[in-house]
């Protein structure tokens, strides 16, 4: 313990008296430390930590699955029986996003809410802090209307009050009692903020055929994933089977709960993870190398130690401590950073993508985070205690001693700091091309056509109550009231409804058959939206054939749809689609449409997810309790949107709006582009990074070859060689190591691309200009960066450098 304490002095002593190299080396180490750990806290939040739930490990996410949608919503009935016939299950029970009107002091407004089955909390192992759980058959059709509050509800809207419990809120119109208020630390992520949780209750009207649910299940002791899998497809064939008509192709989907809360997140993090672990590669490297050319410096030292009788442990023992005393200064510094870079990094996410990212809560230098720290560390320590030792062997250090070290040192420091330098130039190849991969596949994901002129596009959600508002009448009545109303602001030029707004999801689905064309019973699954006379020549989409829908294209004429492009080359292929008739998978009169227009496809799904079929339907003709409001601009959108949500307000009262924004907003803001958009920044920036300490790596190197060659190049001078073979000799050494580190660089991007395909889209792994584009940057940089000390050497004056030592 006494050599420990004073090698720890001595460490501190050598770091004081080297402040550029211990400020140097702390810096980059700090940079690696903090990447990695920042990016480690977004993976263990996400991907490790489990969820705030019993057994977590235990619950599914169960779904029925069909061609065009991997992950359908459930039918009630089919529920029903899933959960009746079910082996494998040892409760389950369904969910549905939904929202009500709350009526305030301040108007009506709108409120995120859930209907859930009686035992969903049961469920997932969750009980309330106050009140009691939904009783069983509390969803039943004629239970009294119950609610439960969420925490954050319970504090905001009613003062914490513990009474509240036994009270009635007024939810659409219609009251329910409060039984319950959930936990502070509740949240459930494929829900978002709810407020409110209600019971989930069959639809009166709503067949088989009706899907909207989502089921969640718990595990039977014993039975895996894969055999509940197979169990709920067995059951689904059977229904299929015995419901030809609304269950054909219809499977089951069944995955663990936690997996897919962060389906989508998951490569993102990876790939970002994979970065900073490159970013840390490269810093380590760094340090390692500063730390040989600093050995190299006290080799006399470490050899008279030798000398003296100092044993190799004893040596070790001191480069450990020299390791272990940096590394400790540079992961502090990066841990403090690090826990800097996740608050930053979570400012920068929007408060609706936070809603389905509750795991995100307890972001911070948790155990999982700090035990990461200590390991990246602790590999540190080792690398940098063995760097010097396994390069400086005992017997060669006094063989060095007795000859003054020169040969020796300059040999080592250029094989082995070549070698590192290889490794980190190879390392910011592959960071450069995944920077240019995603960077390149968010610049196609931006500029992907979507059907429409963007700009100049306000938007906002009006959701209508069923007291005020109860049949399809009033409320189209009070749409054309709003659009009316709307259009007479200042600077707008048109406004429609639509009842989804495009660039958001692929979803509102209905079946359909065409009249005169063959059916076998399969399901044309096709988007459905209901939409307003002017609603396409406000987004400017353009008609291919046909006309738009009329303000007389109402309930009192016959019903008429417009089809997309897609649906016409689908399902209409080599003919003419205008004047045809389309209906429900059983042609009932009453669903019988006459297609009147083609229209250019519009982008209703993702930015990044193919453009499906669609049918548009009369707005006029089929009214709706929520609908979306797109408004053209002449001015600035932006500053348009309070004139609007007031307007809107004006029409009267039972009215309510949410989701206000610019259509180049929500389409900027979309999760799709967020997470492609980050990880092209965070990985840019790790190449960024790798680029620099590579480069200045090579620098390193060849400055410290060309002060070693001192003598070498005055003799070569005095003997009359030229300038120009002087920056050949140092050059070509330069483009050996840079053409080395760039073609191992590319091999590996080529395997390293295959892993994030999945966050590509427009580009291919292997695209040939992102490759050759990655090569020339660095190459560029690399090649100035050897130019300095390549024009250093140039101008060695002979006769100095034959007197040189």
């Amino acid at each position: 313990m006494g050599a420990l304490a004073h090698d720890l002095r001595y460490a501190l002593r050598q770091l004081r008296k080297n402040p550029g190299f211990a400020f140097t080396s702390i810096i980059i180490l700090a940079l690696g430390i903090c990447a990695s750990v920042a990016i480690f806290g977004f993976v263990d939040a996400a991907l490790i930590k489990p969820l705030p739930y019993s057994s977590p490990s235990r619950l599914v996410l169960v779904t029925e699955s069909v061609a065009m949608i991997p992950r359908a919503n459930l039918s009630f009935e089919d529920y029903v029986d899933w959960k009746r016939l079910n082996q494998v299950f040892s409760s389950f029970d369904i969910f549905q996003t939904s929202g009500y009107l709350l009526t305030t002091g301040e108007g009506t407004e709108p409120v995120p809410a859930v209907r859930v089955s009686d035992g969903f909390f049961r469920t997932l192992g969750v009980s309330p802090l106050l009140g009691r759980d939904f009783h069983i058959g509390e969803d039943q059709p004629a239970a009294p209307q119950t609610v439960m509050l969420s925490y954050s509800t319970w504090q905001k809207r009613f003062r914490a009050r513990s009474d509240v419990v036994g009270q009635t809120v007024t939810l659409s119109g219609v009251p329910h009692i409060i039984i319950g208020i959930l936990p502070a630390g509740f949240q459930f992520a494929p829900l978002g903020k709810a407020e409110f949780w209600t019971t989930a209750r069959p639809i009166e009207g709503c067949t088989r055929g009706c899907h909207s649910l989502i089921g969640i299940a718990r595990l039977r002791d014993g039975v895996s994933v894969d055999a509940a899998r197979a169990n709920i497809q067995a059951i689904a064939r059977q229904l299929e089977l015995q419901y030809p008509i609304t269950n054909r192709g219809q499977g089951g989907f069944v995955e663990l709960l936690a997996g897919q809360i962060v389906v989508d997140i998951r490569p993102v993090l990876l790939a970002l993870l994979g970065g900073a672990g490159l970013l840390l590669l490269i810093a380590s490297v760094n340090v390692s190398s500063l730390l040989l050319v600093r050995s190299e410096s006290r080799k006399r030292e470490i050899a008279v130690r030798g000398a003296l009788g100092a044993s190799r442990f004893r040596l070790v023992q001191q480069f450990t401590t020299d390791g272990f005393v940096l590394v400790a200064a540079g992961a502090s510094l990066g841990i403090i950073a690090a826990q800097g870079a996740m608050r930053i990094m979570t400012s920068l996410i929007s408060t609706d993508m936070l809603g389905n990212m509750p795991y995100l809560a307890g972001l911070g230098l948790n155990l999982h985070v700090l035990s990461f720290a200590a390991a990246i560390s602790l590999a540190a320590v080792i690398l940098f205690s063995a760097t010097p030792m396994l390069r400086l062997p005992l017997s060669e250090i006094r063989q060095g001693l007795a000859e003054g070290g020169r040969g020796y040192a300059g040999t080592l420091w250029r094989r082995f700091g070549a070698n590192l330098v290889v490794v980190e130039l190879a390392v910011a190849v592959v960071l450069l091309v995944g920077a240019g991969l995603l960077g390149k596949s968010f610049y196609r994901l931006l500029h992907v056509d979507v059907g429409f002129q963007s700009d100049h596009l306000a938007t906002l959600s009006v959701a209508l109550s069923d007291k005020e508002y109860p049949k399809d009448p009033d409320r189209i009545a009070v749409a054309q009231k709003i659009l009316r109303r709307v259009e007479r602001l200042p600077g707008v030029q048109s406004a429609g409804t639509t009842s989804v707004l495009p660039v958001s999801f692929n979803g509102n689905t209905t079946w359909i058959r065409i009249v005169g064309h063959p059916y076998n019973g399969e399901h044309n699954e096709v988007n459905e939206r209901d939409v307003s006379p002017d609603f396409f020549k406000t987004l400017k989409a353009k008609l291919l054939r046909g006309r738009y829908f009329t303000e007389t294209d109402d309930a009192t004429r016959p019903l008429v749809v417009i089809i997309n492009e897609t649906l016409a080359r689908k399902y209409f292929p080599g003919e003419d689609p205008l004047g045809k008739k389309i209906g429900d998978t059983e042609l009932s009169p009453k669903s019988l449409y006459e297609v009147i227009g083609v229209i250019e496809d519009v982008k209703d799904g993702s930015l990044d997810s193919e453009t499906w079929p669609a049918v548009y339907y009369s707005s006029y003709q089929n009214g709706d309790d929520y609908f979306a409001l797109v408004v053209r601009t002449s001015q600035s959108e932006g500053a348009l949107l309070p004139s609007l949500v007031a307007a809107v307000h004006e029409v009267g009262g039972g009215i309510g709006t949410l989701d206000v924004a610019t259509m180049a907003g929500r389409i900027d803001n979309s999760p799709t582009s967020y997470l492609h958009r980050s990880a092209a920044w965070l990985v840019v920036g790790f190449a960024t990074l790798a680029l620099l300490l590579g480069i200045i790596g090579l620098y390193g190197v060849i400055a410290y070859s060309v002060s070693r060659r001192t003598r070498e190049i005055g003799v070569r001078m005095a003997l009359g060689a030229q300038r120009r073979s002087v920056y050949q000799l140092i050059l070509r050494e330069a483009a050996w190591l840079i053409g080395t580190g760039i073609t191992t660089g590319l091999i590996c991007s080529l395997l390293a691309a295959t892993l994030i395909r999945g966050l590509l889209f427009g580009v291919r792994a292997w695209d040939g200009a992102t490759l050759a584009g990655a090569a020339v940057v660095l190459a560029i940089c690399a090649l100035l960066a050897s130019y300095i000390p390549a024009r250093s050497a140039a101008r060695v004056d002979p006769s100095v450098a034959l007197r040189y030592e």
